[in-house]
């Protein structure tokens, strides 16, 4: 099926469907405001600015903010696509099912999804391996613990946000193994006061570090009134809504994803792809780590982060238990993309339900 894809794709590259006279237009469809401290931001940095600064008058930019998920979002895609923008990005999972519907009507235009699966003649997705620099997280987090008891404010339950909890509880127990990873769930990706609650909540059962897989710092200023720990998510921007708290953050570097995309677009090479780029690609990685973070702990981490660059270690490389016991992936297998791109299952360590559709 792939290769009958990009056979279709080559084919209308080679008609020319997919070249453009005067500046290539560009959209961004966003989840929450550009500056949220945290996701939106971060695709705003390093996709509208960072294409404007790599091809300045060579292309057309705009984006729209705050467009609810799901049904929704196609009028919006398809005015975009309407009003002549060539090259459309939409930014957060709930857009899926809307993308593909809108790249079906408009075959001209190139649809790019991020953190999706579907692909399509004139559809792409990409996302990157957050769940390497979840795991150094959670390595530090493992370390700086004095309860034992770790929180994670969770967005939804969803592979994405799941792989992310199991890869930063495996992190956690790799130093800590008397340590377990607490999560509450507040359903949504950007709504401050609730992530603020939870993370508040957690802190009150005896969380003494707090994680987060949300847009805004609520849950990094909620540890900053608490005098305990936290770590971000995103953006290295969270570091300064709790000085005392922080100690680092899995943030995203889109430009090394957005600007090759767009060039490929320009130069007419551009072929419908699943990308998935990880820590060695440049895409994703840990932000700098604070002074409150000890220099073996430091060490330990970049250590670490040298052995996943190198392909010398796999976050999920068995033996991997999951919460109730049951042994998920053997000893020396590796769990594949498939696997983790679909996971729905915590590893031993988290304390938590996934909600059930």
């Amino acid at each position: 099926m792939k290769l009958k894809i990009l056979t279709i794709v080559s084919v209308l590259l080679l008609i020319g469907l997919f070249t453009f006279a005067g500046p290539l237009k560009i959209a961004f469809v966003f989840v929450g405001p550009i500056n949220d401290n945290g996701w939106t931001q971060a695709h705003y940095e390093g996709g509208v600015v960072a294409i404007k600064k790599a091809f300045g008058d060579k292309v057309q930019i705009t984006y729209i903010e705050n467009v609810p998920e799901g049904a929704p979002s196609l009028n919006v895609l398809n005015s975009l696509a309407s009003r002549g923008f060539k090259l459309i990005y939409a930014t957060s999972f709930g857009y899926m099912n809307q993308m593909v519907q809108s790249a079906k009507s408009h075959p001209n235009t190139i649809y790019e999804m991020c953190a999706g699966y579907e692909l399509a003649p004139n559809l792409g997705e990409y996302f990157g391996r957050m769940y390497e620099p979840r795991f150094l997280s959670g390595l530090i987090a493992g370390a700086m613990t004095k309860t034992n008891k770790v929180g994670f404010v969770a967005a939804y339950a969803i592979p994405e946000v799941i792989r992310g909890i199991d890869a930063f509880t495996l992190g956690v127990r790799a130093v800590n193994p008397k340590a377990t990873v607490h999560v509450v769930w507040t359903y949504s990706w950007y709504d401050p006061p609730v992530e603020k609650e939870a993370a508040l909540s957690l802190i009150n059962s005896g969380c003494d570090v707090i994680a987060q897989h949300q847009d805004s710092p609520a849950a990094v200023q909620a540890a900053e009134s608490k005098g305990v720990y936290a770590i971000g998510y995103d953006s290295p921007n969270m570091g300064r809504f709790g000085p005392h708290a922080y100690l680092t953050s899995p943030i995203w570097h889109w430009d090394a994803f957005y600007v090759p995309n767009v060039k490929s677009v320009l130069d007419g090479t551009w072929k419908s792809e699943s990308y998935w780029g990880g820590m060695k690609d440049g895409i994703v990685g840990l932000a700098p780590m604070s002074k409150l973070v000890p220099e073996g702990v430091k060490k330990l981490v970049n250590a670490m982060a040298d052995e996943i660059k190198s392909g010398n270690f796999h976050v999920f490389e068995g033996p991997i238990y999951d919460q109730k016991g049951k042994l998920r992936v053997p000893a020396g297998k590796v769990m594949s993309d498939s696997e983790l791109l679909s996971i729905q299952w915590f590893v031993k360590g988290v304390v938590g339900e996934i909600p059930k559709k």
